[in-house]
């Protein structure tokens, strides 16, 4: 962008980037485009221009891009191959973190009552819903993991706050949270610990008596 160019050339010219981009885009990669320019207020007036047509400028999370109206998708729906379906355990996986992000593998099993093979959250990640987020600070240090912008884009949701539901489902006690988790976790550990601290005191103790009646 020129330094002489107006409010309005900024706004044309952050459309054009949009326009042309293959992935949602943050407001500074767009931005980084047209040397480093501020296009926060040129996003705002964009997406109250095209309110009510048949595009419209949407915000998922902290992206921007450019569709169809919800209300207008249909015209353009084509017959193509159906993706690959979700097994069940994947998506009861990648509803677990949706609402529980960011999650350990273990805490996942925890919260579904059965093991998780990595295969499950393997295919999460390929689908690019599903990211590793970094370890917990437990002793282990298990992998956490979190959705993905894609995640959001590809159910339509702007933030995790449009997730469906949420409060109501805890209520109903429907989705445990994962603090109780790793409280049962913690409590077997630190049972565990207690019993093997035990068992090394009786063997002591043997050992003891034994070198008394020698």
């Amino acid at each position: 962008m020129t330094q002489d160019a107006g409010p309005d050339d900024l706004v044309r010219a952050v459309e054009a980037v949009l326009f042309a981009a293959e992935e949602p885009m943050t407001a500074a990669e767009i931005g980084e485009h047209l040397g480093g320019a501020d296009v926060r207020e040129a996003l705002s007036e964009l997406a109250a221009r095209y309110e009510g047509r048949g595009i419209e400028l949407v915000r998922r999370g902290q992206r921007w891009h450019l569709q169809t109206a919800p209300d207008l998708a249909h015209l353009l729906r084509r017959e193509r191959e159906e993706p690959k379906r979700l097994s069940r355990a994947a998506t009861e996986c990648l509803a677990i973190i949706a609402y529980h992000e960011p999650v350990s593998r273990a805490e996942i099993e925890s919260i579904r009552g059965v093991q998780t093979a990595k295969g499950t959250l393997d295919v999460l990640m390929e689908a690019g819903w599903v990211r590793a987020a970094g370890r917990r600070e437990v002793p282990g240090r298990p992998v956490i993991y979190a959705t993905t912008p894609e995640f959001l884009t590809h159910f339509g949701l702007a933030t995790r706050r449009d997730l469906p539901g949420l409060a109501e489902l805890r209520a109903a006690g429907l989705l445990e949270p994962v603090e109780e988790a790793l409280e049962r976790e913690s409590s077997d550990i630190h049972k565990n610990a207690k019993e093997m601290r035990q068992e090394a005191g009786d063997t002591e103790a043997s050992l003891d008596m034994g070198d008394e009646t020698a």
